[in-house]
């Protein structure tokens, strides 16, 4: 039995990055966003899904990357890690920005069975931030800053100091780093003209911004399920809430504080 393939929507004239231009003009550099956006478009269930959760997340990210000067492009570099979703990798990384637990640490993140902040998408956006500007520093492109998000600073430098070019569209690179800005790219499109591309949402079909209380806890929780119905919500509803809670208790021995969201019915 064959299956339809959705063909291309008229391909964009012109896109980029950042303000960054994409040389479409170069041949292989327009084949290689082609590929992405026939993907994404035609991984349908997969991108609605996207579409539907960045309608509830896109508001906690977004004002963090201005805050941070950061551009808001990289919002689609979180939708291609981990598709707005805490997410595992197989290597290990978590969480909507992917971070490994030593690169997590480094950036003051806690890390551990009871707490786990690369759930935390506020503190994990900021330090998505925090690696993605000193990455701009290093490299003076912003499009170079998110491919070694995927590849590396190190990886990266090394690229450049062997092939004698600073543009990544120039570089030759591993195949997953290869395609890591075009996957930005096609999404970033995507969403951004979600009806040119046959992705006609309903306002009412895409999730809403749930609206929270936080609450400030410097002590040790015993018992979460209890403490989720002394605050009028139960066990789940606290863990979706507070994904990096990990445990059904919150030792705190050292009084560090931590806020909790609790879904206002």
């Amino acid at each position: 039995m064959l299956m339809s393939v959705k063909h291309l929507c008229e391909f964009p004239e012109k896109m980029d990055f950042c303000g960054e231009e994409v040389p479409l003009y170069i041949t292989d550099v327009k084949e290689r966003l082609d590929r992405e956006l026939v993907v994404n478009q035609n991984m349908h269930g997969s991108t609605i899904m996207i579409l539907k959760r960045a309608n509830r997340f896109f508001p906690v990210i977004e004002p963090i990357l201005k805050e941070k000067n950061v551009p808001d492009d990289f919002k689609y570099l979180a939708v291609i890690e981990s598709s707005l979703t805490n997410a595992t990798s197989s290597a290990g990384a978590k969480g909507f920005w992917q971070f490994m637990p030593q690169t997590a640490r480094e950036k003051g993140m806690e890390v551990s069975e009871i707490v786990d902040e690369r759930y935390h998408l506020e503190k994990a956006t900021y330090a998505a931030c925090d690696y993605l500007l000193k990455a701009k520093e290093k490299f003076g492109s912003w499009t170079l800053a998110a491919a070694s998000y995927n590849g590396g600073m190190n990886g990266i430098q090394k690229a450049i100091d062997q092939q004698l070019v600073t543009n990544y569209y120039d570089l030759l690179l591993t195949d997953e780093t290869f395609r890591y800005v075009f996957r930005i790219l096609a999404l970033k499109e995507i969403m951004q003209n979600t009806a040119k591309y046959n992705f006609n949402l309903k306002t009412e079909e895409l999730y809403p911004v749930v609206k929270t209380q936080k609450i400030e806890v410097d002590s040790t929780i015993t018992d979460l399920a209890r403490f989720a119905k002394a605050q009028g919500v139960n066990y789940k509803e606290l863990k979706l809430y507070n994904p990096w809670l990990r445990d059904t208790k919150l030792d705190n021995p050292s009084k560090k504080k931590y806020i909790l969201e609790i879904p206002v019915k």
